[in-house]
């Protein structure tokens, strides 16, 4: 059963839409999402609980819960924050994305194998998609030192981020010429896999660039 809702247009900012799933047999998914507006910003987060089942679930809700509180604080911050709070817990990996409305920026950093890739809305951008570079840990656990790459945004580029519960190859799939929803439906149902957990965030940056 997948978790999907209409087109939304958060705080002004990005067109979203989210595709998600439990492992098959569990009613509980530990594949989270967060999508917070602030002040001139949007936080995107997707958070991945170890493992799957009601203790994931309990690991990457605290999680998600956290960054939802604070959505304007600097990633980095946020990050050590949850990672001081799920000490008691399973742990979990996450990838976190701010988009910065007000100068068309995006900063993101990864933590475990939380995929994110940037498209670029102009045919003539290169490269025309840019992808994360994780860091290798578990929040909660063992957290390595931070990597905050800042990256500028243009008006209909499109971020996509995904569980390890979709395969790999979801990355190659362009999201430009459909809704953020209809990709997020798109990639869950081709490139979800069975053995775990999943989820998909999708954001198309409507900011005030050409």
């Amino acid at each position: 059963m997948s978790t999907a809702g209409s087109p939304d247009f958060l705080g002004g900012v990005a067109e979203l839409g989210i595709a998600g799933r439990p492992i098959p047999g569990e009613l509980d998914s530990g594949d989270m999402h967060v999508a917070a507006s602030y002040e001139g910003g949007l936080l995107c987060a997707v958070i991945d609980g170890l493992g799957h089942g009601a203790e994931a679930a309990m690991a990457a809700r605290l999680a998600a819960s956290l960054l939802s509180d604070s959505p304007g604080q600097p990633v980095r911050q946020l990050v050590e924050q949850c990672h001081a709070a799920l000490r008691s817990t399973r742990g979990a990996v996450m990838t976190l994305a701010a988009i910065d409305a007000a100068n068309d920026r995006l900063t993101w950093t990864g933590i475990g194998n939380v995929e994110a890739v940037l498209w670029r809305a102009d045919p003539e951008a290169v490269p025309a998609r840019e992808a994360i570079v994780s860091r290798a840990g578990v929040v909660g656990y063992q957290l390595p030192a931070l990597r905050e790459v800042t990256l500028t945004i243009a008006n209909g580029d499109v971020l996509a981020m995904a569980t390890d519960g979709i395969d790999h190859d979801f990355i190659l799939e362009s999201p430009l010429h459909m809704s953020a929803q209809d990709y997020a439906n798109s990639v869950l149902d081709r490139y979800g896999e069975e053995s775990d957990d999943a989820l998909v965030l999708v954001a198309r940056f409507q900011g005030r660039s050409p």
